[in-house]
This record gives C-alpha cells, structure tokens and sequence, in this order.
C-alpha cells in the first residue's frame, strides 16, 4: 500500500518519504520497526514519539508521518483496509460486566452457528484460535490487525470491550460499530481520569460516535443508562431486570449451580449466578435481538453458557467449602458478588479475601474495605498487584475504612498465597470464601517482577493437605 492511501483523512503530516512510497507494515512503537514500514510519531501520555524517529529510520522505516492519536488510529484502520465494515462489530463499555457479557455474546453467536472474533481482557479470539492479551481495549493497529484476521477467516461477528481509557486514547476512532452496550457506571479508573463526571464522558464518547443505523443497547438500571445516549443517533434499545423496558429479565430461583430466569416471558435456566449476572445475560439477549437472531434460538443457547473465566468461579473442597474466585476489583463488583454469595448461602460463614492494586486509584480501597464489613462475616485483607507500591501502605489504606467492629474480624497478611491458606484452613465445615480481584490472571505483580500465581493451583494445594 502506498503511504497516501494509509494517511488518507487522518490529518497526518508526511515527515520521511512522498505520497507514492510503498509501505509494508505499520507500527507507532519505534523499537518495533522494521525495513519497509510506516512510523506514525505521535505525542502519547510520556513518551513523544518523535524523539525516536531516528531509532525508526536506523531500523529500516521507509515513512514516517506526524499524526496524533485519531490520526494514528485512522492511519490502521486504512492500512488494513478497514475491516470493521466487513463485520458486524459490537462493542460494550461500562465499568462491570464488559467481559462477561461480550464472551457470553462470543459463546452465543458461535453456538447460533456464527463464526466469531472476541477483543476481551482475558483474551482475543479470531474463531476459535485464542490469542493473549494486555489491555481492555489494545492499541488501534493491533486492533485492526486483529479485526483483518478476523474477516480473513470469514467471521461474520466481533465482540469487543471498549474502555473508558480507550476511549479518552481514541484507540476505536474509524472503526464501524453496528451496536454499542452499556452496562453501569460506578467507581473505576479514577486514578485516570481525576473525577466521576470525566470518568463519564469518556464511556459517553463511545454512544456519541455511533452511527445512526447504529444500535444502542441501554442498562436502565443504571441511573447514567440514559445520559450515555443523550444526542446519540443509534437507535435505543433498553434492558431491565427492575423497571419496564424494551427487554426485561427475573429471577425466579437460584443456587450454587445456576438460576432459573424468566426473559421476556419465557424461562430459561442459566448456569450462572447472581443479579449483575442475570443482568449481563440480558444484555447479550437484548444485543442478539436486535442482530435480528432467533428468541427460541438464542434462549435455548443461552440454557449452555458458562461464564467467563475467573467470573463468580466455584471450586468445591473438603468440609463442603466453596472458593470462590472472581475478578471483583471494585466496590460494587465486590458488593455484587459478596451479595450474591450471601443470598444463595445465608446461613454459611462467608469469608473474603481481597487487596488492591498498587498505582492505581487509591480512594477506592477504603470503600472495598466498608463492602467487606457490611457483608463478610470474617475478612482477610492481603496483596493484589502491589506494583511500584508497598503492599503493607496498601492494606493501611484499605484498613482506614473499618470500624473497631470491621478491624476485629479481619486478619492483614501480605503474602497472597499464605493469606489464601489461612482463609481456607481456619474457615469452618460449609463456609463460603471469596477471592476477590485476581479472577482470570494467573500472575501477581510486585515491584518490577511479573510472577506466575494462579489461585486455581494454590487452591488445590491446599485442599489436598487437607485431605492427607
């Protein structure tokens, strides 16, 4: 592809090389140049790109272009000849649910007979080939690579998270949505963004740019449910587990291994748990009705689908104790969650384990630790992914929001792995005890070192000591 074909409408301004210069690949990360590509130096938060363009030239660039991040993302999209309009991508924001609900719609679609991509935070999928991944919502080219392997391999549907951060970046500007899903908006990313209402903006910036034949797929039990699609041109479509709404959804019965639902009418037995479950499988039943799929079909898929990884997560030891592992890193995720556990168990000891992450947004900790009090019979505070932090300021931080009663059911120990034996082996015959926060990953990091630390093995290890 020649450069002025890749910068077409992105406002890029050509710094090396003319309009007629042949490119071969795309990167805006200097030390990944290489011999015939494009550098695209853009101003990011710390890092001004144009400070390495001599690095990118040494390294073989044939172009380069000064663009900022809409350019950039404008500059992807046209290089791999926008496959966004070769699929029918559906993104969802909001600050709990996201990956739950677009692996839900990933499993669905697939189950209806679709092939499908996913851009999620556990992982990306072009069919069925899984991929890693590192952000929520990855850097515009990666993304539409991701999207042009995807229609390569004949997927007719993307299901994507899209963040707030992401957003703020326009890391999704260019692409072509053909349904948008909100969620809930609650306390997240504050380190990020410094306030609520800018927190907002962002997630609305994403209802802002969808297009009108566009659909926009509504939580109305959020209060923010309906600011996010003021001006909006999309089409509203709007879901509720309370109120009356375009699609609705209760829950008639629930245990450990599932709940009964009733959608829009009709019952349907979910392998799920818990209310913000109930509602993000409304939100995948709303998304596919207005995809224009079958409702006998897709209750009838939605009856086998399990959740996402490290979601509400049940492991079943000796002395009939539940771990639970669930990704829960904000207040009312953990509230959701511990809520749940309480209503399916109640007359079970309920014990949660948590920390925080270190570099991030620290007046949530004291709000986790008030969660905890209200609906933990016994808590254990310990070490998320402390980072440049120090894990015992952290857990001080969280302790400030205890009472003298919180403070004397809860134990403080650093070390994840000695915090979660402890949790197990002191919990009496038929507790309930959540992990709260790793969810999914299967690493901790402290300081510098990203170290491999999966729950699921530190579980097992414990439970066979308990059974020698």
């Amino acid at each position: 592809m020649i450069l002025q074909d890749i910068i077409k409408d992105s406002g890029a301004s050509i710094l090396h090389g003319t309009p007629l210069t042949p490119v071969s690949s795309i990167t805006s990360d200097s030390r990944k140049a290489c011999p015939g590509c494009l550098f695209v130096a853009i101003k990011g938060t710390g890092i001004d790109g144009h400070d390495f363009i001599g690095q990118a030239l040494e390294k073989g660039a044939v172009a380069v272009v000064s663009a900022d991040r809409k350019g950039l993302a404008i500059c992807a999209c046209n290089f791999y000849g926008n496959p966004s309009h070769k699929l029918r991508l559906v993104g969802i924001t909001g600050t709990n649910g996201k990956t739950t609900t677009v692996t839900l719609l990933y499993n669905l679609f697939r189950r209806l007979g679709y092939e499908c991509g996913l851009l999620s935070t556990i992982a990306n999928y072009v069919g069925k080939k899984r991929l890693e991944t590192v952000n929520t919502t990855s850097d515009p080219i990666t993304t539409n690579s991701l999207l042009a392997r995807m229609a390569e391999a004949g997927c007719e549907y993307c299901f994507m998270e899209v963040s707030s951060i992401g957003m703020e970046q326009d890391r999704v500007a260019g692409l072509k949505f053909e349904a948008g899903i909100f969620s809930n908006l609650t306390h997240d990313h504050l380190d990020y963004h410094k306030t609520f209402a800018e927190y907002l903006r962002c997630k609305k910036l994403f209802f802002d740019s969808l297009p009108a034949e566009a659909h926009a797929i509504i939580n109305i039990d959020d209060k923010n449910g309906l600011v996010m699609v003021q001006n909006c041109r999309a089409s509203l479509v709007t879901y509720s587990c309370k109120k009356v709404a375009d699609h609705s959804c209760r829950i008639l019965e629930e245990s450990f291994e599932g709940m009964l639902l009733k959608i829009d009418g009709t019952e349907v037995w979910t392998r799920l748990i818990g209310a913000h479950n109930a509602s993000n499988i409304l939100a995948a039943y709303a998304t596919a009705m207005a995809l224009g799929a079958s409702k006998d079909e897709t209750l009838k898929a939605i009856s086998t689908l399990q959740s996402a990884t490290g979601r509400l997560e049940n492991h079943r030891g000796p002395r009939d104790i539940s771990v639970i592992i669930d990704y829960a890193h904000t207040p009312d995720a953990m509230e959701n969650v511990l809520n749940t556990l309480r209503d399916i168990a109640p007359d079970r000891q309920l014990v949660c384990l948590f920390g925080c992450g270190g570099d991030r947004d620290r007046s949530k900790r004291p709000e986790m630790a008030q969660v905890a009090e209200k609906f933990a019979d016994r808590i254990v505070v310990t070490s998320d992914n402390s980072r440049s932090e120090r894990t015992e300021d952290i857990m001080e931080d969280i302790r400030k929001g205890l009472s003298a009663k919180g403070q004397a059911k809860s134990l403080f120990i650093a070390d994840r792995r000695e915090a979660i034996r402890t949790a197990i082996l002191t919990a009496p015959h038929g507790a309930t005890i959540l992990l709260a926060g790793k969810g999914h990953e299967t690493y901790q990091i402290l300081g510098n070192e990203k170290l491999h630390f999966d729950e699921r093995e530190v579980i097992d290890e414990i439970f066979k000591q308990i059974q020698e």
